[in-house]
């Protein structure tokens, strides 16, 4: 698939948070299943919903432990023993007939067909066996491409009584955003705003080769990168120091920090990685920027900088914000509207913090071409 059959193809693939704005509108009535890339969060749409819906009980069923049928409903026998009727199992949450729930089948597509059989009442219908969903519950699953090659494949009785969707990767700077308010290592972060082939489809490319990053159902590679592995990659980072050894030349190398990142995102991503990591070892300190933001080191490599915004906005604090902003000035006019943009993001989770102070309000407003000060 080139570039443009891949944009037409693409034109109403869905953001993850438009992809649960529409189950959470439709979810209660019809089952939607969300296909898309693997390891780019569709399984984290269940969280966005339970924050929406309060009221509601998260219910996940991972659909790849279901060995058949059997693991969700189980016999059960009448006292004389004459007949018998079905229970479900709890994950299901069909035993709640007076709480509303999210129901989340988790990787439907690889699920065994017996199991894919006892799942097409509940989505059809809400009820099972004598059970049935509260009226308001949402029921929703996920599932891989076909094309990835992964196996998942839906029955066409089954598919018509669904509505299938299919999510987008997240963009970089998406990844970024998400990624600062969920405290991912600034080095990783400062390598997703240089590489934003790191979040593209494999669908863009006809070979593999052109882009040695992403999975992709025609290469051999085992280890690759997907907003999944890139998260996993940013834990492992955030213990580089455990993971260095000083060799025989007093160098300090960091072999098994290296080891684990190329078993987590694969070599050429592991490798291009380790020039950021270099970088983000010679960042100005929190201590030197919070104590004397006039002098505190400003780096000379724009990834450095961007470094240094995104570990700001990840840690930022009311106690040293206005020295924060105070060095900021020191920095090019880019890095400032980078820190301001983040900041203006309607998720950022510090944007209230920031947005009040004077020395903020006073860079908007003196640079209202290029953004309006936060009220």
């Amino acid at each position: 698939m080139n570039n443009a059959t891949y944009a037409a193809a693409s034109m109403y693939a869905l953001s993850i948070n438009q992809t649960a704005a529409l189950i959470g509108t439709i979810g209660h009535d019809i089952t939607v299943v969300v296909q898309g890339n693997m390891g780019t969060g569709k399984s984290s749409i269940i969280n966005i919903l339970a924050d929406r819906f309060t009221n509601h009980k998260a219910v996940y069923l991972d659909c790849t432990t279901m060995v058949d049928s059997a693991d969700m409903f189980m016999v059960k026998y009448s006292e004389d023993g004459k007949t018998f009727s079905t229970v479900p199992l709890e994950e299901l949450g069909l035993h709640l007939p007076d709480q509303p729930i999210i129901l989340m089948l988790d990787e439907i597509g690889k699920c065994n067909r017996s199991v894919i059989l006892a799942c097409n009442r509940i989505m059809l219908e809400r009820k099972h066996s004598g059970y049935e969903l509260h009226p308001e519950s949402i029921v929703f699953a996920t599932t891989n491409l076909g094309a990835e090659g992964l196996g998942d494949l839906l029955p066409a009785h089954t598919r018509n009584r669904i509505t299938v969707v299919t999510m987008r990767n997240p963009d970089n700077m998406e990844f970024i955003e998400w990624g600062i308010n969920s405290d991912l290592d600034p080095a990783l972060l400062g390598f997703c705003k240089e590489k934003p082939e790191l979040f593209h489809s494999f669908e863009q490319y006809e070979n593999p080769d052109e882009n040695p990053y992403i999975p992709h159902p025609r290469s051999t590679r085992v280890a690759f990168t997907t907003p999944r592995s890139l998260h996993k990659a940013s834990d492992i980072l955030k213990m580089r120091e455990q993971l260095s050894e000083i060799n025989d030349d007093g160098i300090k190398v960091y072999t098994q920090l290296s080891a684990a990142l190329i078993g987590t995102i694969g070599d050429r991503a592991a490798l291009d990685l380790a020039a950021f990591i270099t970088l983000a070892d010679k960042l100005p300190t929190r201590e030197q920027i919070e104590n004397d933001p006039a002098t505190a080191p400003v780096p000379d490599s724009p990834a450095a900088v961007c470094m240094v915004v995104y570990k700001v906005l990840a840690t930022i604090e009311r106690k040293w914000i206005t020295s924060w902003l105070t060095y900021m000035e020191r920095l090019p006019k880019e890095a400032q509207g980078l820190f301001v943009n983040g900041v203006r993001r309607t998720g950022y989770s510090r944007r209230d913090l920031v947005s009040q102070n004077t020395l903020y309000q006073d860079w908007c407003m003196a640079n209202n071409y290029m953004f309006s000060a936060d009220k």
